[in-house]
């Protein structure tokens, strides 16, 4: 466990929060308790790691800045450990500018150097947009160590698996963004361009699956097949060994998969039906989609550990009014069954604003995030409180609404350790090395 740790740890922290805006309705109490420094002062350090083990990311970080100790816990093994077992989990999301339809990714920031010739060299610096639901609150965390031509493609346990956008064998990394570890995967077998990515990280295991758009040509890719990553704390590790066909005649867009339990999900269109891949069974199987052809912009979620189909419905031959409804995958993996329909005075004011260009989903936790394309505006909704909000604009982007505005989600869950990733230091493949990418 502590090899773990440590093989994830960076010599040094360069990640900082920049706090943004919150809400209207969120107060803070504030109170001027006298505080004893003869009691405060000597409580036992077991007992101060267990209370800094709870303060969300932006807090921890800047408690780190009080003492020598209290910045060293970043680095301590014991106090790593303890944080693993009570910290709290936090159901945040974390979204980037969507350039274009093929790469998420907008480098808003550069860092120019002058070499010892004179020459200069411009490097992008990817930024990314911290969203916390419970405190409505905003926050830009940046990238400065994931090299240039990578896209964020999923994200699971803390981690985010950035995909090499060249087609070809693909390059993947796998980045805590709040500690800037960085681990590389060894690249896929198959030739693709813009493949559908799934990641999928327990607690000693690490599952990825690429799928679909199969570069059969320069100029031509089909969606054909699947290959699959998987390492585990138990020794067991297939590199991308074994490939599963998928369904025939589907046609899946681009994108990121939905893990649900022990199964990545994605849509499927022309008819609208869902894709699930069995991760154990390295398969595939086709699901109905509820009222198919009736269905706008459908996207698949995972909430509350299930998953969570939602989509604008229109009949425009019947007497039925428009509306956006999420339905829920039961438990015998073939039937849907309606949870909730947004409020239609809600869904007229969404579809005004939405104006025909679709929207997409992300979910975590008890939160359904629903970003209207080509603009900052997006709906939050609580399944538990049957409440819908929309989310104040993020402040460190501009506001003009035009497409470099939009934004593209993933569900995010901050933690300082990652001490799974250090199974991907037993691997003895050699793989590329980065060093010349990083400015």
């Amino acid at each position: 466990m502590e090899g773990a740790f440590s093989n994830s740890m960076p010599s040094h922290f360069s990640y900082t929060f920049t706090p943004g805006t919150s809400s209207a309705y969120v107060t803070d109490t504030v109170t001027n308790t006298w505080m004893d420094t003869r009691i405060w002062s000597k409580l036992p350090q077991s007992l101060i790691d267990r209370v800094i083990a709870f303060l969300p990311p932006p807090a921890f970080f800047r408690a780190r800045c009080v003492c020598k100790r209290w910045y060293s816990l970043l680095f301590s093994n014991n106090f790593l450990e303890l944080y693993i077992q009570i910290s709290p989990r936090r159901h945040w999301f974390l979204f980037f500018k969507h350039k274009s339809l093929k790469s998420y990714i907008c480098g808003n920031n550069s860092n120019t150097t002058r070499g010892s010739g004179g020459q200069t060299s411009t490097t992008n610096i990817f930024e990314g947009y911290l969203f916390d639901p419970y405190d409505i609150a905003w926050y830009r965390i940046s990238f400065p160590m994931v090299p240039s031509g990578f896209s964020p493609a999923a994200a699971s346990g803390g981690l985010i698996c950035w995909v090499s956008d060249e087609a070809g064998a693909k390059s993947i990394i796998l980045c805590n963004p709040l500690i800037g570890s960085l681990s590389q995967l060894p690249p896929t077998l198959r030739p693709r361009l813009f493949p559908s990515t799934g990641l999928k990280v327990g607690p000693s295991s690490i599952d990825v699956a690429v799928a679909g758009d199969d570069l059969i040509s320069p100029y031509a890719v089909k969606n054909l097949s699947t290959e699959s990553f998987h390492i585990d704390a138990g020794g067991f590790y297939s590199l991308w060994g074994t490939t599963s066909s998928l369904p025939r005649l589907c046609s899946l867009e681009s994108g990121q998969m939905v893990c649900v339990d022990d199964r990545f999900y994605c849509m499927n269109y022309n008819p609208f039906s869902v894709l699930a891949y069995e991760i154990a069974a390295n398969s595939w199987c086709k699901i109905q989609a509820p009222m198919r052809r009736f269905l706008r912009s459908p996207s698949l979620v995972e909430s509350m550990e299930k998953l969570i189909l939602v989509a604008a419905v229109e009949k425009s031959k019947l007497n039925v009014p428009k509306s956006l409804r999420l339905w829920s995958l039961q438990a015998c993996g073939t039937t849907w069954v309606e949870i909730e329909r947004m409020p239609q005075q809600l869904y007229q004011q969404f579809e005004e604003l939405e104006g025909g260009h679709g929207f997409d989903c992300v979910g975590h936790g008890e939160f359904i995030a629903i970003i209207i394309r080509g603009s900052d505006k997006a709906l939050l909704f609580d399944i538990l409180r049957k409440a819908w909000q929309w989310i104040p604009p993020c402040p460190y982007m501009n506001h003009g609404g035009g497409g470099d505005d939009e934004l593209h989600g993933f569900a995010y869950e901050p933690t300082v350790t990652t001490p799974v990733t250090g199974l991907l230091d037993q691997l003895t493949i050699p793989f590329q090395s980065f060093s010349g990418l990083i400015g």
